[in-house]
């Protein structure tokens, strides 16, 4: 299913013709390094670099090798007569496999830099958008203080702000070659030809590996993405909490004659929001298979491997689809403010208790007296459905120490976004507002 609806570019990414590619890249870089330090001819790197694989070929002599590299090998050098010799010259399958491995996984983060980038300024234009758009703040589900959309979004795209820095850092950690022999000693392939070769892959040789490049570099990439899947999970279930009917503050985007049920034609449901919150599951699963492949036996075991073949593809697939869908999600969001000041007003005044607990201890008050003060007449104004202020106006106590104006501008909406332009600086969100005006 996430191959059916991944993008193009990344479906590339983990395509048999892909991975062979860049295994014979791997395989010319190598005999290019030997080359290099003399071990063998240079003559013999013209008609090598025109080696070739033939998927067909490579899938018969699998049936009698039963292993794929040298399935691989045998193909290419059925393609090159004499200089067949040079390929995989003091190699083991996993310096060709492991080095690959990371160009894969060097392009496939490239690709989701992008789509994580597209996401964060799509997330910008809409928190600049709607900084002053009030709504209500909820914590445990419940009526908080008063926030804005647009700050509500302005946290997630300083999460999505680190979730790059994650995926960078585990870029340039995965960004290694390994051509270091069967358990890593350089006994049939110097640490020489190994810089060689790496070089021209653009990748930098591991200071040390076994068999294999270490997997906590692979745990590192996959819980990365894994944590990028985590915050659109997020993303997405506010979006779920905001559609309920009860609230409709939002809506994801409802195509003409797009259909919500089968039964019931009157719904509209969060189907994309649900469907990130889905694959999110799936990619954070992903991690943990990754953590646990990094404890491998001695040099190495092949138990990872399996695995990998799962995890590592599925894993860039669901997260590129999922960054996209969700990104299409935020573009063609409907966003109703009136609802969100009707929603203000539901529980008539309670939101601003904060603030009146505050002016009455600034009065002098004692916080515990002041408190029981304002909850009671809170707790009552809920349970009987009564103007929260009005009750503060008929309570001696409180106009005994507020005037009727200093209590009627404790209930000033504006009050709670006093201070969301300068968390707006704090990004760096402002400034590019500031540069875009005429002069």
């Amino acid at each position: 299913m996430i191959d059916r609806y991944s993008r193009p570019e990344m479906k590339k990414v983990w395509s048999d013709g892909s991975k062979y590619d860049k295994w014979l890249a791997v395989e010319v870089a190598v005999c290019e390094a030997w080359a290099e330090v003399g071990e063998i001819p240079k003559r013999a790197i013209p008609k090598i670099r025109k080696a070739r694989y033939d998927l067909k070929r490579i899938d018969e002599i699998f049936q009698t090798t039963r292993h794929d590299v040298t399935a691989f090998i045998k193909s290419v050098t059925e393609s090159l007569g004499d200089e067949g010799r040079f390929i995989h010259l003091g190699l083991t399958s996993n310096d060709i496999m492991d080095t690959a491995l990371s160009l894969q996984l060097t392009e496939a983060s490239d690709i989701l830099a992008k789509d994580a980038a597209e996401l964060t300024a799509v997330l910008e234009q809409k928190a600049l958008e709607h900084r002053h758009t009030i709504m209500m703040g909820r914590t445990h589900g419940v009526h908080a203080e008063p926030t804005s959309f647009g700050l509500k979004l302005a946290v997630w795209v300083d999460e999505m702000r680190r979730n790059a820095k994650r995926l960078e850092d585990a870029r340039e950690n995965i960004a290694v070659g390994k051509i270091s022999g069967a358990v890593g000693t350089h006994a049939t392939v110097p640490p020489g030809v190994e810089e060689i070769a790496c070089a021209r892959l653009g990748l930098r040789p591991a200071p040390v590996s076994s068999q294999i490049i270490q997997r906590d570099v692979h745990a590192q990439f996959v819980t990365a993405l894994a944590l990028i899947a985590a915050s659109l999970e997020k993303f997405a279930t506010e979006i779920r909490g905001l559609q309920r009917t009860e609230v409709l503050e939002v809506e994801e985007p409802f195509g003409e004659g797009q259909t919500g049920s089968s039964a019931m034609p009157h719904k509209r449901n969060p189907e994309l929001s649900e469907r990130v919150c889905g694959l999110a599951r799936l990619i954070r699963g992903h991690a943990v298979t990754a953590l646990e492949n990094v404890a491998l036996w001695h040099e190495r075991d092949i138990s990872h491997s399996s695995a990998e073949r799962i995890i590592l593809p599925d894993s860039c697939l669901a997260l590129d689809y999922i960054l996209n869908l969700f990104t299409g999600v935020m573009k063609g969001l409907k966003i109703y403010p009136e609802r969100m000041r009707e929603n203000l007003h539901l529980t008539r005044g309670l939101v601003f208790s904060q603030k009146v607990l505050i002016a009455l201890i600034e009065k002098g008050m004692s916080r515990n007296h002041a408190y029981e003060i304002v909850q009671r007449n809170a707790m009552r104004a809920w349970k009987e459905k009564l103007d929260f202020p009005a009750l503060l106006q008929k309570e001696r106590e409180v106009t005994t120490c507020l005037s009727p104006n200093e209590l009627a501008s404790l209930f000033d909406y504006s009050y709670y976004l006093r201070y969301v332009d300068d968390i707006f600086q704090r990004l760096g969100l402002l400034q590019a507002v500031e540069k875009s005006k005429p002069h």
